[in-house]
């Protein structure tokens, strides 16, 4: 009984047992404790600097087929609001912009270039060469303030575009009326990120000028040094590119409630982070897949009568404006998931 006592004052006099300090580990004048859960630090990206690759976790994006077929589904679904917008881009155009009935001077093209058309060949060379000249001269106006006129109406139709493409992903029936009411609220921010890619454009223009400049005064004499200037240019051109790969999308997030121009340009740069080359792959579809598909229209209707064939063609610019942008907002939701 005596030890039994004993051994129970040791136990009421014995300290309840101390909990370890966590093992803390010195790294770089960081204290780590190996207890608390850690998680891997994601790698950051740094643009124009050498590093290794950075291979992050993102899903694989959809194709450039599909992403058209996705795009062109969603106009043919809402198809109302869409064609309303189009029809009341076509109006401001043709009165405001441009002057269409350039018929004639297509015709008379024609008419020369018709004595040389002896085979299959050289009619599609001169169906091409019609597509080529109503391309370059497609901007044909009436007035002399037809380009601050055509400026005006493109940003504001690309912003009753935009909200009728959010409208539309969202599954709501919208109307046209309130495209152009509620749409144009973000019109200051959307401007602003247009000035921001054209500063972006200067590198480009400052390369393709100074590129010009030398081969056209003769100052790059031997073939090494053409192709040294060349490179330059290629270079310059690339930094534009690079830069505007992420920015496109900052004109759909500024149209966002409470957005802001550096804000959007932010999220679009880490929207496109380690995949931009892939989104630079897929924006680069789109305007081939336009030229594509008009030319396959134009040449043979070209060819049979010039006169439809400029108002066709004028349609296909306003719809190709229409389609361009389906096309972007659903690679920017793709890029969301």
């Amino acid at each position: 009984m005596a030890a039994k006592s004993s051994k129970s004052k040791k136990l009421k006099k014995s300290k309840p047992p101390v909990p370890k300090k966590p093992v803390q580990i010195v790294k770089n004048q960081t204290v780590i404790r190996s207890n608390v859960s850690r998680r891997l630090k994601i790698p950051r990206y740094k643009s124009f600097r050498m590093q290794k690759r950075i291979k992050p976790g993102y899903p694989k994006l959809s194709s450039s087929f599909r992403l058209l077929w996705r795009s062109l589904k969603i106009l043919f679904q809402y198809w109302k609001l869409f064609l309303l917008i189009i029809l009341i881009y076509s109006v401001l155009e043709v009165i405001l912009v441009r002057n269409i009935a350039n018929g004639q001077s297509l015709s008379q093209l024609k008419s020369v270039l018709d004595p040389f058309s002896k085979s299959n060949t050289s009619q599609v060379s001169n169906g091409l060469t019609l597509f080529l000249y109503m391309l370059g001269n497609s901007n044909n106006s009436n007035n002399a303030n037809a380009g601050v006129f055509q400026v005006i109406l493109l940003i504001m139709i690309s912003l009753a575009i935009i909200w009728g493409l959010r409208q539309a992903y969202n599954s709501i029936h919208a109307r046209v009326r309130d495209a152009f009411y509620r749409g144009m609220y973000p019109l200051v921010m959307f401007v602003l990120v247009i000035i921001v890619i054209g500063l972006q454009f200067l590198p480009f223009i400052l390369g393709a000028t100074l590129y010009n400049l030398v081969i056209s005064n003769g100052i790059a004499a031997f073939t090494i040094e053409k192709w040294l200037w060349a490179l330059l240019f290629f270079f310059m051109a690339l930094a534009t590119i690079y830069m505007i790969c992420s920015s496109v999308f900052a004109l759909y997030i500024v149209t966002l409630p409470d957005m802001t121009p550096m804000k959007a340009l932010r999220s679009a740069r880490e929207l496109v982070m380690h995949r931009r080359w892939e989104v630079l792959r897929k924006l680069i579809f789109l305007p081939i897949a336009l030229i594509i598909i008009a030319t396959l229209i134009m040449v043979p209707l070209l060819l049979i009568t010039a006169p439809v064939a400029v108002w066709v063609f004028f349609i296909m610019t306003i719809v190709g404006l229409v389609v361009a942008h389906s096309y972007v907002y659903a690679l920017y939701r793709e890029l969301l998931l």
